[in-house]
């Protein structure tokens, strides 16, 4: 890789067997191209968010060094959750795989379909628990430190299953 950067990218399924879906989904990640998995989280259970008539959600975080650039890293992140059969049928609605682009670097981007730092984040006791895990000083740029995020988010359900 000629120049790499540092990705955070947020895994989640509620369908089908989502555990065996979110270890795939590393798998696929640690597969793109120009890019290496550097860590996985464990793996969370969580309460739906929005639409709350579905299952529990198993979610984690992959830390990533990548060369693709973050529109490039994107496109790579939708044809991996097309491949595992996600339909956006409705907001929040069941999923088989979800892969959110969380961080990239330091870098502060907001263009149609993409924004960096994922614009919720920083609310989400699902995203901040598994990426305080392997990155327990990562700074949300603009917000302040995750850690600091993930206080706020104290009365949220989540539960720590299993390390990848």
């Amino acid at each position: 890789m000629k120049s790499t950067h540092t990705a955070f990218i947020a895994l989640g399924s509620n369908l089908g067997d989502p555990e065996s879906q979110v270890r795939r989904g590393f798998a696929a990640l640690a597969e793109l191209p120009q890019t290496r998995l550097e860590a996985a989280s464990s793996l969370y259970r969580s309460a739906p968010v929005g639409h709350a008539d579905q299952p529990d959600f198993i979610n984690a975080v992959a830390q990533l060094s990548t060369g693709l650039a973050p529109q490039a890293l994107l496109a790579a992140l939708l044809a991996v959750e097309a491949r595992f059969g996600r339909e956006r049928s409705f907001a929040n609605a069941p999923r088989t795989l979800d892969l959110d682009l969380l961080l990239y670097d330091a870098v502060t981007l907001s263009e149609p379909g993409l924004s960096v730092p994922h614009p919720r984040m920083h609310q989400r006791a699902f995203v901040l628990a598994p990426l305080t895990e392997i990155a327990p000083d990562c700074v949300i740029p603009g917000l302040g430190p995750a850690a600091d995020w993930l206080t706020r988010c104290a009365g949220q359900s989540i539960s720590r299953l299993a390390p990848c």
